[in-house]
């Protein structure tokens, strides 16, 4: 029965293990593309186009990137801290 997983604890198969990803990379990358959106909006706003609430959206984006890259260097190091 299909529902049975649903039902029955006995049923269901075993969750499978969490996959292991480099946060470094997926943060690095989206600061990036933040920062070149920001640098983007800068040139627009000099050409004169009306960008300040791009420019406020993207330098919150480098920011909070920049933020999440700290705490990840703090997480993975007292990850492996407690590790030893």
């Amino acid at each position: 029965m299909k529902l049975a997983p649903i039902f029955s604890q006995k049923a269901r198969r075993p969750s499978p293990k969490p996959v292991q990803v480099d946060l470094r990379k997926i943060f690095l990358t989206g600061t990036l593309v933040w920062f070149a959106a920001l640098i983007c909006f800068i040139i627009l706003e000099f050409c004169g186009v009306d960008a300040k609430a791009a420019i406020g959206v993207s330098a919150s984006g480098v920011a909070i990137g920049v933020l999440l890259l700290i705490w990840e260097f703090f997480n993975r190091w007292n990850y492996r801290r407690l590790a030893e």
